[in-house]
C-alpha cells in the first residue's frame, strides 16, 4: 500500500487527527503547570511569550534531528523554500501565539477557547473560497455549526463569558485563530511540492527565534529554571513537533476540510485533561458529554467519512 492510499484511509485519518488533538489539548494544563514551574505571572505576557518562543525553537530542532536520525541524513530546506518556510513561521508561529498571548491578557479563558474553536470552520472558508481547493457543501457548513456548538458548551460554565468585545482582547484572538487557519492551508499548499517535516520543523525555529527576540526587546527575561520546568517544557516541545508534523502529513493527502473539522476535539480534550492534571474534575459532567456528542456527529456530518472520499 502506498503513502497516498494509507494516508487517505479514514481510519488512519481519525486516528491521527486525535492524536494530534489530544497532544495539543495536553499543552493547556502543560503550559499552566509550566508557568507555575517557572514562576511566570498571568499578567506576564511578554515572559509567556518567551517561554512560548523557546518551546518551538525547541520543537523545529527536535522536529529535524528525529527526521533526520530516521532518514539517516541532514534535512536541510531548499534555497526556494526559504519564503515558504517564512511564511509559515508568521502565520503558523508568530501571528497565531503573539496574538494569543496578548488576546488572552485581555479577555477570559472561555471566551478565548469559544472564539479559537472556529479555526477549523475558517481553514475551510479559506480552503474553498479563496484558494479554490476544494469545494463547500451543506455537509461540512453542518458538521462545522455542530463541532462549534461543543466547543460553547465545553466552555460555558456560567463565568467569564459576556458578549463585550475589545480589539486588543477578543479581536487578536480572532486573529490568532485566523493566522492558525492560513497555516493549515498554506501547508496543504506547499506540501505539494515540500516533505511537510522539513515545513514544519524549519518554521518552528525560524518562528521560536523570532518570539524570543521580540520578548527580549520588550525586557521579557526566564530565571527561574527548575528541573521540573524544563521537563515540561521540553513535553511541550515534543508535544508541538509530533502533533504538527503529523497534522502536515495527513494535510498532505487529503482535503482541508476533511482534517480541519477533526480541529474540533482540541478543546475538547483541552477541557478533559485539564480537569484531570489541574485536579478540576469538578468542570466534567454533562457539559463535557453533551460537547462530545455534538463535536462527534459535527465531525461524521461534515467530512462525510468514507474511504470513497
Amino acid at each position: 500500500m502506498s503513502s497516498n492510499e494509507f494516508f487517505k484511509k479514514t481510519i488512519v485519518v481519525v486516528i491521527g487527527a486525535l492524536i494530534c488533538c489530544a497532544l495539543w489539548g495536553s499543552a493547556f494544563p502543560a503550559i499552566k503547570l509550566g508557568y507555575k514551574s517557572m514562576n511566570i505571572k498571568a499578567h506576564q505576557t511578554n515572559h509567556q511569550i518567551l517561554y512560548a518562543g523557546v518551546r518551538f525553537f525547541l520543537a523545529g530542532f527536535l522536529t529535524i534531528l528525529i527526521a533526520s536520525i530516521i532518514q539517516r541524513k541532514i534535512l536541510k530546506p531548499q534555497v526556494e523554500s526559504a519564503s515558504k518556510i517564512f511564511i509559515l513561521a508568521m502565520f503558523q508561529t508568530v501571528g497565531q501565539y503573539i496574538f494569543f498571548y496578548i488576546g488572552l491578557a485581555h479577555t477570559t479563558g472561555i471566551k478565548a477557547s469559544i472564539i479559537e474553536g472556529i479555526s477549523g470552520f475558517v481553514a475551510i472558508v479559506l480552503s474553498a473560497i479563496i484558494l479554490k481547493m476544494e469545494k463547500i457543501t451543506l455537509n461540512k457548513i453542518l458538521g462545522c455549526i455542530l463541532g462549534f456548538s461543543g466547543v460553547v458548551i465545553v466552555n460555558l460554565s456560567g463565568q467569564g463569558f459576556n458578549f463585550s468585545f475589545s480589539p486588543i482582547g477578543e479581536g487578536f484572538i480572532l486573529l490568532s485563530t485566523v493566522a492558525y487557519a492560513f497555516s493549515s492551508v498554506f501547508l496543504k499548499l506547499f506540501s505539494k511540492t515540500e516533505k511537510p517535516v522539513i515545513l514544519c520543523g524549519y518554521q518552528f525555529m525560524i518562528g521560536g527565534l523570532l518570539m524570543m527576540m521580540y520578548a527580549e526587546l520588550m525586557g521579557a527575561q526566564i530565571s527561574d529554571f527548575r528541573l521540573r520546568g524544563v521537563g515540561i517544557l521540553l513535553y511541550l516541545a515534543f508535544v508541538s513537533a509530533v502533533a504538527y508534523s503529523l497534522w502536515g502529513v495527513l494535510l498532505q493527502y487529503n482535503d482541508v476540510s476533511k482534517v480541519a473539522i477533526l480541529g474540533f476535539m482540541n478543546p475538547v480534550f483541552g477541557v478533559i485533561l485539564s480537569a484531570i492534571l489541574l485536579n478540576e474534575l469538578d468542570l466534567l459532567g454533562v457539559r463535557c458529554i453533551a460537547a462530545l456528542l455534538l463535536v462527534s456527529v459535527g465531525i461524521y456530518i461534515g467530512s462525510k467519512f468514507s474511504d470513497k472520499n
